[in-house]
């Protein structure tokens, strides 16, 4: 054998044998500080002399210098973080944070003074020797970004672990390592940086704070930011947002470090606004007004773009209605549009968000302790489920009343209440100005994201519109993507900087610079699987044809056949549900994790395709039409897609869930008849791309909804929010006819060599 090979393989063979041996940790409780303060070192210490490189040499530096200075080795944890960002990607400002905090505690042993004194001392000197930008992006590496208390959980939680072991293995060691030096790391240097944070951006720009009067009279808060010493009019950038958060420096000032004129603007009530806090309702108009007050600065050289996600991109939205001339751009992420993303979808009301209506109006700020409290959220979830109270009882089951749901209970049409805050069909015609959307496969309201630009270009098909899309979630999408999403490890070239890119466009919208290099086409998409962007010139483009499947009642073991020819003697599959169990939960939907080893096989329908003798790619979103036959008057309907790879796990690429009721128009509900096979089309689901592999095949879940993350239709016809377990005496039957089809749209092409798993 190959000496070399040899050699590698005695290192590999080490290499495992030191992480799997065993380290003797005595057992603390989870809330005794001063314990945990003196065994950490000494197992740091221990895993240190065992610690070693298996192979992913990026990986254990990062590793190996959180060790070292838990173990108090600061110079060494210096050097490693140096050798770090020699790798492709880390920059110079990649952990600035470990470094200070390292080079803090040298200087604290060496003069023999307080921590603080000599962290504030390298934090003013570090900063001062950054430009704008480069100042901004550090700023967030010094915040936690969901607080001390959720690190010191983390931990807590770790270390609950080990109280069930006598030992622990070098890989487990240093997982409870990692958290006990993050949670370390924050409690030391938060505190201190938030007003260094906050004297540095002082330092560099102007920043006022301001209410805003809108022609009928409401007060808005704005804060204004502008690069000290520059004295000519700028392009400004605006954001709009009802998350008014005083502390939050990095948001604020982004706009400013990035070479703009900077607007942050809260909803009516929000802030220092003495108005009522009501979301949505208000944004458009007041958005509009403080972009005409904008204008009017003598910073202001008239242009002004607009940037932001989620709530944020609604309000660009809302803005873009009223056509204001100094408005030339909007680059909304992940953008909501109320009524048809939350508070339901697709007509249905879901509890996904709860706890927001709390979060933004309870206080002029944002209520942090009444949102993250997870547990709160379950239990009113179980609790009303098992209980079979009306849906317009969920607050008093929780405890607390909630007047927004109340409100929005009132309207599960998607009536003028909901249009009137968006533009709504003909509204986006004359909406002319350039748009960059982004969002992502995985982002719980993609559909709200892609029916505005669908509509936009509906309605205005010259439309300047661009999409950037890819396997991301929410929040991912907001920063352009995670390593690791939901257990699925992504493809390397899909990680982007989602505000890199928006700064681009808004210099080539604003500043006549070049366009954003990634924007090849309007489409501009990432394949999950083969590790590469495509651009297409529209959604429709994505996909070379639709791949028709339908329904069958043919069955082979646990599946029906998806089949790609109708059936040629009209047959049905039928489906009962029991309304009055709640002990019983129907549609298991969500892509958590995205790629699953089994499936929940206790109720629903399944129906599976012939393997694929090729590779293919499912571009696009996937649309059909049920027909159904049931003894009620109304059903929610679930079907979640998947490519049930050839190594037998279900890859999930898409889902949707909707009230039967609504499927021919969501503004106008009407009835199923009992007894009468009815049609019930289906569009709004999630886009997808992914690269299949030959021998996958496609699986259609479809299911009745009735569980407790959403409102349950009881099919009598009536408000489904005041519907109770009392109208549940007869189980609804349905029957699924095998003209029943789904279209999927696909692409043929070759794998790459880099496939995702």
């Amino acid at each position: 054998m190959n000496r070399k090979l040899c050699m590698a393989l005695l290192c590999l063979i080490i290499a495992n044998y030191c992480m799997a041996q065993q380290i003797y940790f005595t057992k603390v409780a989870a809330t005794d500080s001063v314990a945990i303060a003196r065994q950490m070192p000494g197992l740091t210490t221990e895993v240190l002399s065992k610690y070693k490189s298996q192979g992913n040499q990026e990986n254990y530096l990062d590793n190996l210098f959180r060790l070292q200075i838990l173990a108090g080795k600061y110079a060494d944890a210096k050097v490693t973080i140096i050798s770090l960002r020699q790798f492709p990607g880390p920059t110079n400002l990649q952990y600035l944070q470990d470094e200070l905090f390292a080079e803090t505690r040298l200087q604290q042993m060496k003069n023999n003074t307080s921590f603080k004194m000599e962290y504030v001392q390298l934090f003013r000197g570090l900063f001062k020797g950054l430009n704008d930008k480069s100042a901004y992006k550090s700023y967030r590496s010094f915040i936690s970004s969901d607080g001390i208390d959720e690190l010191k959980s983390d931990f807590q939680n770790s270390l609950l672990v080990t109280e069930k072991k006598d030992s622990l293995t070098v890989t487990d060691a240093i997982s409870l390592c990692r958290n006990y030096y993050v949670l370390q790391l924050y409690q030391n240097v938060e505190v201190i940086s938030k007003p260094l944070i906050k004297e540095d951006c002082n330092r560099r720009y102007v920043i006022e704070d301001k209410l805003i009067k809108t022609p009928d009279g409401a007060l808005i808060n704005a804060v204004v930011v502008l690069k000290r010493g520059v004295n000519i009019p700028q392009p400004a950038v605006l954001q709009y947002t009802i998350y008014a958060d005083s502390s939050n420096w990095t948001r604020i000032v982004e706009p400013a470090a990035y070479g703009y004129a900077g607007v942050i603007a809260y909803t009516r009530g929000k802030g220092r606004s003495p108005e009522k806090i009501v979301p949505y309702e208000d944004d458009g108009k007041d958005a509009n007004a403080i972009i005409d007050w904008i204008s009017k600065q003598a910073w202001c050289n008239g242009k002004i773009g607009m940037y932001g996600g989620s709530y944020n991109g609604f309000t660009q939205w809302a803005a873009a209605k009223y056509h204001n001339p100094a408005l030339k751009t909007i680059v909304p992420y992940v953008a909501a549009i109320p009524g048809i993303g939350l508070p339901m979808e697709n007509n249905v009301f879901i509890n996904a968000n709860y706890g927001w209506a709390f979060y933004v109006t309870d206080n002029k700020y944002l209520d942090d302790k009444i949102y993250y409290a997870p547990n709160r959220w379950h239990n009113m979830n179980s609790n009303w489920y098992t209980s079979g109270a009306a849906y317009n009882k969920i607050d008093s089951v929780d405890g607390t009343p909630n007047p927004l749901l109340q409100c929005w209970l009132k309207h599960p049409d998607y009536d003028k209440y909901w249009q009137d805050q968006v533009p709504y069909e003909k509204d986006f015609a004359s909406i002319n100005i350039p748009v960059l959307t982004f969002e992502g496969y995985y982002d719980d309201g993609q559909i709200s994201g892609l029916h505005y630009m669908l509509e936009h270009l509906k309605y205005n098909p010259k439309a300047v519109h661009y999409l950037i899309i890819g396997p991301y979630d929410h929040f991912g999408t907001q920063q352009g993507g995670v390593p690791v999403l939901r257990d699925y490890k992504v493809d390397p070239v899909a990680l982007i900087s989602t505000r890199e890119i928006t700064f681009q466009w808004l210099d080539y919208i604003l500043k006549g610079k070049k366009k954003p290099e990634i924007l090849k086409d309007k489409i501009n998409y990432e394949v999950m699987g083969s590790n590469v962007w495509q651009h297409k010139p529209s959604i429709e483009k994505m996909a070379d044809h639709q791949l028709k499947l339908y329904l069958t009642n043919f069955k082979k073991g646990n599946n029906y056949d998806l089949s790609a020819i109708k059936p040629s003697k009209k047959s049905s599959v039928s489906q009962v549900i029991n309304f009055a169990d709640p002990k019983i939960s129907y549609g298991d939907y969500y892509p958590y994790p995205i790629i699953k080893d089994n499936l929940d096989r206790s109720n629903g329908l399944f129906f599976i395709s012939k393997p694929f003798d090729k590779p293919v790619a499912v571009n696009g979103m996937f649309s059909g039409e049920f027909k159904a036959m049931i003894n009620k008057k109304d059903m929610d309907v679930c079907a979640a897609l998947y490519e049930v790879m050839p190594d037998g796990k279900y890859f999930e690429l898409s889902y949707f869930i909707g009230r039967a009721s609504y499927a021919k128009d969501m503004s106008k509900r009407t009835l199923l008849h009992p007894g009468k096979i009815e049609s019930i089309p289906f569009t709004r689901t999630r886009l997808v791309s992914r690269q299949m592999s030959k021998g996958s095949r496609l699986l259609i879940v479809l299911n009745v909804l009735k569980n407790s993350f959403s409102e349950i239709n009881y099919g009598t016809g009536k408000d489904v929010s005041k519907e109770t377990i009392n109208d549940a005496n007869t189980p609804l039957k349905v029957n699924w006819f095998n003209d029943s089809f789904i279209n999927i749209p696909v692409a043929d092409g070759a794998e790459s060599k880099t496939e995702s798993k």
